[in-house]
């Protein structure tokens, strides 16, 4: 596959990597001082990750809670800056712990420059890791 052109390109692939259990290959795609930030985290989960390695920490484990089995509802906003989108999506699968059912709904704010992601801004809903069974809704956690 060529390298994505756009951010919203990257973006969708960087899905079908996450629905592939390619985490080597997702974090592949960040820029070595990419940043992760968690707006509505709550206490105890971080808030913010700076540079590719924590990133890579935090997302290693990954497939080992949550198998993902698609993202519906994807939508790829444009902004004014071209090197900025912003995410509408649903990601669904099932918990690996637990075989309950995982159903988050995200908005990310997604930067990228020189085909690599600079910044991440996942605003998950925190109120699904409170709900009771559910040991693991968010990232790497």
């Amino acid at each position: 596959m060529s390298a994505p052109t756009s951010p919203a390109d990257l973006y969708r692939h960087s899905l079908r990597l996450l629905l592939d259990k390619n985490i080597p290959g997702w974090i592949g795609l960040w820029a070595e001082d990419g940043v992760m930030e968690f707006p509505f985290a709550p206490d105890g989960w971080p808030g913010r990750l700076d540079g590719k390695d924590a990133i890579a920490a935090y997302m290693r484990h990954y497939p080992d809670h949550i198998d993902l089995h698609g993202f519906p509802d994807l939508r790829i906003h444009e902004t004014t800056d071209p090197r900025t989108i912003v995410v509408e999506m649903r990601g669904v699968g099932r918990l690996v712990e637990t075989g309950g059912p995982f159903d988050m709904t995200y908005i990310a704010v997604v930067t990228v420059q020189d085909g690599r992601i600079t910044s991440y801004r996942d605003y998950w809903n925190p109120l699904a890791v409170l709900e009771p069974g559910t040991d693991f809704a968010g990232s790497g956690r």
